[in-house]
């Protein structure tokens, strides 16, 4: 079997030490590592197999030497900058940031959802927002069954998606300190804030959300709309997610199909209490379903609640999914 090169670009951050974790689970056929950052992280050392990884510094010459894979978590500057130069070294880049989500000529991919999608790539596959993606692993299976006429999503995201300065402004603000990352506390506070608000009221994380089901599901015109909560939870995001179908559905039905998708948990027993708890879903790769009923206000609709770890498949394990079908197909190819 061939034996891959990946290089791993934001090696020292949330994502990438997790990413890292994600590798070793996972032993992918990959033989050879290495691991980029900035400036500022240069010289660590990292840990993976028992092998010590010392991080480089990234520039221009960083992919001069061959890598078949590289995986970017390091904000939208960086992966505009370098992306296109990894891609130019016949190296295929799977990339975290929003810098090439909505380019209508690369795909946006998750596994589960949309994986014949990869093929169709330049060079360059984006892996979408960490809240887009739980939620489309929960809506495709029924979208296919019943047909999604229009979605609503109230978002109740953990500060790990503001990355470590996120995580640090809930320990501060827990102990009375000034926050540093978010306009407010938000120890014992919702801030209905994440990212910047644009001119329609609406802001970019909302935004996001609602551009990227509609461009994973294939659905241009599907109506969508989101508010979006930082929440202090440290780790994994729940959200509230209100289905209206076109068609009819039977909710033992519907329960069975997501239960039987991959990618999914069900979680829905509500006489002994079991639902997707942020505390359970935290290191699974795993997508939580449960809290599922018919919302009687419209004619076919229902009510879910979805909860998944944000670092792990909302990043690092979905990026790494990708890597993986895309070994998958070449090595199909080969045969």
């Amino acid at each position: 079997m061939k034996k891959y090169k990946l290089a791993l670009v934001g090696a020292t951050g949330l994502v990438g030490r997790t990413a890292i974790k994600v590798l070793e689970e996972k032993n992918l056929p990959i033989s050879d590592y290495a691991f980029f950052a900035s400036e500022h992280s240069a010289g660590k050392i990292l840990k993976l197999f028992d092998n010590d990884y010392v991080v480089q510094k990234l520039d221009e010459h960083s992919f001069d030497s061959g890598f078949d894979f590289a995986i970017f978590s390091a904000g939208s500057d960086i992966a505009k900058k370098f992306a296109p130069i990894a891609s130019k070294h016949n190296c295929i880049v799977v990339d975290n940031s929003s810098a090439f989500r909505m380019d209508k000529d690369i795909p946006l991919v998750v596994p589960e959802v949309n994986p014949e999608d990869i093929q169709n790539n330049k060079g360059i596959i984006a892996n979408p927002n960490c809240s887009t993606i739980q939620a489309v692993v929960a809506l495709k299976p029924i979208d296919m069954k019943y047909k999604i006429k229009r979605v609503v999503y109230s978002t109740y995201q953990a500060v790990s998606g503001a990355g470590q300065k996120g995580v640090e402004d809930l320990k501060d603000t827990l102990n009375g300190l000034e926050p540093k990352k978010f306009p407010y506390p938000i120890a014992n506070n919702c801030l209905p804030h994440i990212d910047v608000f644009t001119e329609d009221g609406y802001t970019k994380e909302e935004l996001k959300m609602i551009n990227e089901t509609r461009k994973i599901l294939h659905r241009p015109d599907l109506r969508v709309t989101a508010t979006t909560v930082r929440v202090p939870v440290m780790n994994s995001h729940s959200e509230s997610i209100n289905v209206e179908f076109e068609n009819d559905f039977n909710l033992d039905e519907l329960k069975q199909i997501l239960k039987d998708s991959p990618g999914i948990i069900l979680q829905d027993d509500i006489q002994n209490n079991i639902y997707p708890l942020a505390t359970n879903a935290t290191g699974f790769d795993n997508v939580f379903v449960g809290r599922l009923r018919r919302d009687n206000s419209v004619p076919f609709g229902i009510n879910m609640w979805v909860v998944a770890d944000n670092i792990r498949k909302g990043a690092a394990s979905n990026a790494i999914q990708i890597v993986e079908k895309l070994i998958e197909n070449s090595t199909s190819s080969m045969l």
